[in-house]
């Protein structure tokens, strides 16, 4: 057993840099997670509609806002683990059914309750997708693009959550809002039925998990065609510590026990601001007497800036990781808190401003859901990044409900107030960057798996 030799999967990535094989998970997960951002973002369009059609109160809207993250909360630790357990591919064409479904049957609801119920189902599957589009990712790049890739992967979510704003101002007058449900169930179901057939696995889940073997040794081949693999070879994902089960008390050891519940907090305070924008922004700015099409075209502005800040910022994020994300978080609190001002100032200031609030703030969203979830190993990423995500969702569950408790307020103090969790994510943020710093120098060893 002792000349057993060992294939280094680390390495084996390095040497051979970026390939084909990354490309192709990169088209994978961009559909992906395109659809991903569509569904969670269609509810905020359809709501100033489900107003008019249902003739209920705006501030009625908050629990049906909150029903598909309430979903994503749990969904996200169940996917993890699913992902750690079962394997990434196997999670990804599952939360993409389950939430295909769910939506699909939100096409055809008849009121709150309804719409309610079907939003928190679909949740469960939304939940799912980040976390194992991020271990997917990272775990199949070279070790200099593992956050890169990743951040890549996850930052097209923006871009999914802008196209209900555009299906809004093109279809919803013709088909009414149903065609934003329709549309949002059909697709992922394809998108499932595709990706049992196409998607690859990744590569370092795969080599800790024997059964994986044959799927191993034919991506090899592909990868590193060069590469002889001895038939009694071990395959080894030699830059990482790995732990023997999917406990989640393995999130606290190695030096994380302070840092794993900060990370939970920086989440939370991230979606809360986050999802507060992306939910009451059209109706906030229905209700300020805009055009209801100048209200959709801001939140669809607002998710387009995120995936430009994403993309734009992603070697920046790569470099000083922590670091980058708490000066982010620094400079959201005065964009945020202009949108309500802006709104009442021109069409242009309010688009600037919404743009680069989504800059920001889903920039850092795409950053912390990288960064933090390479902290761990792979036999813990998908299940580390899905109990971030899902006791992150306590914020963004939070951030409507609360948006329905001051919406009486007027719209600029409203934003103004939206800002504050913006500035203690800048604190806590900072504090994450320091203590990884310290963990990683009593720790070197730890300092190349991320």
């Amino acid at each position: 057993m002792t000349d057993q030799p060992e294939v280094q999967i680390s390495r084996l990535l390095d040497e051979r840099g970026l390939s084909s094989f990354q490309i192709k998970l990169i088209i994978w997960s961009f559909f992906i997670v395109l659809i991903d951002g569509y569904d969670i973002a269609a509810i905020a369009f359809a709501a100033p509609h489900l107003v008019k059609s249902w003739g209920v109160a705006p501030s009625a809207l908050g629990p049906v806002f909150s029903a598909s993250l309430f979903g994503i909360l749990f969904g996200s630790a169940i996917f993890g683990w699913v992902g750690d357990r079962f394997g990434r591919k196997a999670a990804l064409v599952g939360s993409n059914l389950l939430f295909g479904v769910f939506t699909l049957a939100a096409a055809y609801s008849t009121n709150l309750d309804q719409m309610f119920w079907l939003r928190l189902l679909a949740g469960l599957g939304i939940g799912g997708v980040i976390p194992n589009v991020v271990a997917i990712n990272a775990e199949s790049a070279p070790r200099n693009l593992r956050a890169t890739l990743a951040i890549i992967a996850v930052g097209c979510v923006p871009i999914g959550g802008a196209i209900p704003g555009f299906v809004t101002a093109a279809l919803v007058p013709q088909y009414g809002w149903q065609i934003l449900f329709l549309i949002g169930g059909i697709v992922p179901i394809i998108i499932a039925a595709a990706a049992a057939l196409g998607l690859p696995e990744s590569i370092k889940y795969m080599a800790l998990h024997e059964s994986q073997r044959g799927k191993m040794e034919k991506l090899i081949a592909t990868v590193r065609p060069d590469l002889k693999v001895p038939a009694n070879a071990r395959f080894v994902v030699e830059d990482e510590k790995q732990f023997p089960g999917f406990n989640p008390s393995y999130l606290f050891r190695e030096g994380l026990a302070l840092i794993t519940p900060l990370l939970w907090l920086l989440f939370a305070l991230n979606l809360m601001g986050y999802f507060f924008l992306l939910s009451w922004t059209p109706t906030l700015l229905t209700a300020a007497k805009l055009p209801p099409s100048t209200a959709a075209l801001a939140g669809a502005v607002l998710q387009v800036g995120g995936t430009v800040g994403a993309l734009a910022l992603c070697w920046w994020l790569q470099r000083y990781r922590f670091l980058a994300i708490s000066i982010m978080f620094v400079l959201a609190v005065p964009v945020v808190g202009s949108i309500g001002f802006a709104g009442l100032t021109s069409q242009p200031a309010l688009l600037t401003a919404t743009f680069f609030a989504g800059f920001l703030v889903l920039g850092i969203q795409s950053g912390i859901n990288v960064v933090a979830a390479m902290i761990y190993p792979t036999s813990l990423r998908a299940n580390g990044s899905g109990w971030q995500l899902g006791i992150g969702r306590i914020g963004s569950i939070a951030g409507p409900l609360v948006g329905a408790m001051f919406v009486s307020l007027p719209v600029q103090k409203l934003y103004m107030w939206s800002a504050l969790p913006f500035a203690v994510g800048a604190v806590v943020c900072f504090i994450v960057y320091r203590l990884n710093a310290a963990r990683l120098t009593a720790r070197p060893e730890l300092r190349e798996a991320q």
